[in-house]
């Protein structure tokens, strides 16, 4: 029996020692499922970057299908190189903020985008960026700054853009840039410092026009080291006897130019002499510079407003009428105004006069020794009318009649 248990207790430590194992294959096995179920929901979340090729240091994303619309969130900041090849990217504001945060990148590949225009200090921030590649976009108008803060680059790639007009400053800022590429653009000059330095430029399929406005082009090109790629291929359009001509060796009289250039100078200072008078003429009609002799500013017509100037014109006229019909007519108004109101007396009136009479001679201080008839003559006395100069007085109230009756 004792025989019996030990054989039995070493069977059951067997199978333990058996199920060791099985245990920790199915705790890796949990431990797989896990990592794929967090790998698949990123993936699910981030739906843009499922088929990016992204590590600490590089993002690729050429084979994404053009679905990046944005620059993604969630890549390493301290990324050397990001590719968003073939994509919907136009660079906007928010792109322009993420990318500030790549301070380490040294290549970006914007190609093949939907950009633009590149506004200024569209890559500000990236002071260690060596290679910018931005070609095969709809880029029509690149700003003075655009390229500000890339103290580092030295390949710069423009080409196949729809640019028509680059100008002289739009490079200044880029004193280590080696290597530009404008192929296949709409350039018909180019404006170029003689400070700015090059190892290889490419300027091929652009309609250049072999005028006065690429001498400056021209001599720098002959007059640095500089390499232009392709060119035989990099020839002139426009006029049609320099055609085929390399921009390079096209026949540009620079005295002709010089001419050409005192000319328009001129025309130039005389247009502007003119605009100044036309400036000064306006100002000077102002109504806030013309002022009366009282001080008081006088309002006149703006120019282009005929109507304007009518109505004004009319006021005045009606005003001054009205001012010298009112002058003519005011003695008469005012000897009417001033005029005595005559009326006949009535029946009743002779009782009230006396009783007026009465009241007027009590308010005279009494007199002792005086009588009726001294108040009577005191009163004529007072109430005495000065006759005119012939001694009678014209009332037309008093008939005719009376008067020869009288």
């Amino acid at each position: 029996l004792l025989h019996h248990i030990i054989s039995c207790q070493c069977v059951e430590k067997s199978a333990c020692v058996h199920m060791l194992p099985l245990r920790s294959n199915r705790k890796a096995l949990n431990m797989k499922l896990s990592w794929l179920v967090i790998w698949a929901g990123t993936l699910f979340l981030n739906p843009v970057t499922a088929d990016c090729n992204i590590t600490s240091q590089t993002v690729i994303c050429e084979e994404s299908g053009k679905n990046l619309s944005n620059i993604p969130t969630n890549l390493f900041r301290n990324v050397t190189k990001i590719t968003f090849k073939n994509n919907k990217i136009t660079l906007k504001d928010s792109d322009k903020e993420i990318l500030q945060s790549f301070i380490n990148l040294t290549e970006l590949y914007l190609n093949e985008n939907m950009i633009t225009v590149l506004y200024n200090n569209s890559f500000c921030n990236l002071t260690k960026l060596i290679i910018l590649d931005i070609s095969n976009n709809h880029i029509s108008t690149v700003h003075k700054a655009a390229f500000a803060g890339l103290n580092q680059l030295s390949v710069l790639n423009l080409s196949y853009n729809t640019i028509t007009q680059l100008g002289s400053d739009v490079f200044t800022s880029l004193k280590s840039l080696t290597v530009l590429s404008l192929q296949c653009n709409f350039l018909k000059s180019f404006h170029i410092k003689s400070s700015f330095k090059l190892i290889k430029i490419v300027l091929a399929g652009n309609p250049w026009t072999c005028s006065c406005d690429l001498l400056d082009l021209q001599i720098w090109l002959t007059a640095s080291n500089v390499t232009m790629e392709n060119e035989n291929n990099t020839t002139c359009t426009f006029p049609n006897n320099k055609e085929k001509f390399s921009i390079k060796t096209a026949a540009i009289q620079s005295a002709d130019c010089k001419i050409e250039k005192a000319s328009l100078e001129n025309t130039v200072t005389s247009t502007s002499a003119i605009k100044l008078k036309s400036i000064a003429l306006l100002t000077a009609l102002t109504p806030n510079n013309i002022t009366g002799n009282n001080g008081t500013h006088a309002e006149l017509p703006l120019l282009g407003k005929s109507w304007t100037f009518l109505a004004g014109v009319l006021g005045f006229v009606l005003s001054t009428t009205l001012l010298i019909f009112t002058a003519i007519k005011c003695p008469t108004w005012y000897r009417y105004l001033i005029s005595y109101s005559h009326r006949r007396l009535e029946e009743n009136d002779s009782e009230m006069f006396e009783q007026e009479f009465s009241a007027d001679m009590n308010s005279f201080p009494t007199v002792s020794g005086t009588n009726n008839e001294d108040a009577i003559v005191i009163f004529e006395k007072i109430h005495a009318f000065v006759p005119g100069e012939d001694g009678f007085i014209e009332d037309k109230y008093i008939d005719s009649y009376v008067t020869e009756g009288s």
